[in-house]
């Protein structure tokens, strides 16, 4: 029996359900648009940017997210923030990705020039061109060739601060009285409205909820207004959580956010983070944690090179837990998360995990297909199984080819 090859990962299709739009502009585009902008950085050659900002490997935490005070400096109007979804739709089409969730923070990019509802709709009308290139190929009209699908996943923040927008610093100036929990809450909530409206009004395909950024001391609990607005509008919602806190906050993002996926949840499997005191019998408590979540099937997005760059104790892919997810059954997709910042593809990502972690045929295909029946497909219902069977029937096609 043949080995899980780089050509027939290369080859078939996948899915890429975590992946930041500013953490994955071409290198290229960055620093004609920091040009064009007067935006000011560090090299302006691709050598010289690899070497000082986007590195293969990253101190911290810090050093690693320092790349998007660059990339977000060049998304402050439509036609920067259309063309940069439109290339991410194509590096990913290059790559055999045929179903893409692009998530991204409107109100980081929003200011005097640039609505938040402006935002999005230039992310949709990017990835729409990219689509609309790839369906019209004759491979995709004859069936040779799946066609490509993609959703818009809304970011709002767990914190922020006047410097990060000019959004956020009219808001703040606004909300001088509230505290900032409360702040942090108004801002969630206006953008629940605002994407649930561009998706019910303007057909814009805004699939998912997301909330992102530093987890600990920002609990998932300030924002549950925001999510049970887009719940009650039967719009998809997943939540970083258990990438730089525990199992808690994987729990609060179920529970209180009503999360159909978890974003990395690294830190699922790890007892000794949890705080609470009330849980006397940690083991337990995780247990029951990683049983519901795969008794449910809410979906967990994995990052592995992210995860390796920005968590030091995870020493190697082999050490990561995405291994023991497997082995319970949970429903794993593999995403690339930045594409810039890791330097990474699904690809390379599919790579890494197959070279490091022991997997059957079979498992392997169920990550792969994990990536397509955990996503938060844009049409209908019978639209995305008629999908889910494309791509069942052209991964099997493609192992009797490559792997019998």
């Amino acid at each position: 029996m043949k080995k899980i090859s780089a050509e027939f990962i290369r080859q078939i299709p996948k899915a890429d359900l975590h992946v930041h739009l500013d953490g994955s502009l071409r290198l290229s585009t960055l620093i004609e648009l920091a040009q064009k902008e007067g935006v000011e950085l560090p090299a302006y050659t691709e050598k010289g940017l690899r070497e000082k900002v986007f590195k293969k490997q990253y101190a911290n935490l810090p050093e690693y997210l320092k790349g998007f005070n660059y990339t977000t400096a060049v998304m402050r109007n439509k036609e920067n923030i259309e063309r940069i979804a439109y290339e991410l739709g194509q590096d990913a089409l290059a790559e055999g990705v045929r179903y893409i969730e692009v998530r991204f923070a409107p109100q980081l990019h929003a200011g005097e020039t640039l609505s938040v509802a402006d935002s999005v709709r230039a992310v949709a009308a990017g990835l729409a061109r990219a689509q609309q290139e790839h369906n019209a190929l004759p491979a995709v009209k004859s069936g040779e060739d799946l066609p490509f699908h993609f959703g818009i996943i809304a970011c709002a923040m767990r914190s922020f601060h006047a410097g990060m927008s000019a959004y956020y610093k009219n808001l703040i100036g606004a909300l001088s009285q509230y505290s900032k929990a409360e702040i942090f809450g108004v801002a969630s909530l206006e953008l629940a409205r605002q994407v649930v409206k561009l998706a019910r009004e303007e057909g814009l395909p805004v699939v998912g909820f997301d909330l992102a950024g530093e987890e600990a001391g920002y609990p998932a609990a300030d924002h549950m207004e925001a999510y049970q607005f887009v719940h009650k509008h039967f719009m998809r919602k997943t939540v970083h959580s258990g990438e730089a806190y525990g199992p808690e906050s994987i729990f609060q993002a179920i529970t209180d956010c009503y999360a159909n996926r978890i974003g990395h949840g690294t830190h699922l499997f790890d007892a000794s983070m949890i705080k609470d005191r009330k849980v006397k019998d940690k083991t337990a408590y995780v247990e029951a944690l990683a049983n519901y979540i795969a008794s449910e099937r809410i979906g967990v997005e994995v990052c592995l090179t992210s995860n390796l760059q920005t968590l030091p104790e995870i020493k190697s892919v082999a050490k990561h837990p995405v291994k023991e997810m497997i082995k319970r059954g949970l429903s794993v997709s593999i995403s690339t998360d930045n594409r810039l910042v890791s330097n990474t593809t699904v690809s390379k990502e599919l790579e890494l995990l197959v070279k490091n972690i022991p997997l059957t045929r079979k498992e392997f295909k169920n990550v792969i297909i994990a990536g397509f029946k955990g996503a938060f497909f844009p049409g209908a219902y019978v639209e995305k199984r008629a999908f889910v069977r494309q791509v069942i029937n052209r991964y099997d096609e493609l192992v009797k080819r490559y792997l019998d």
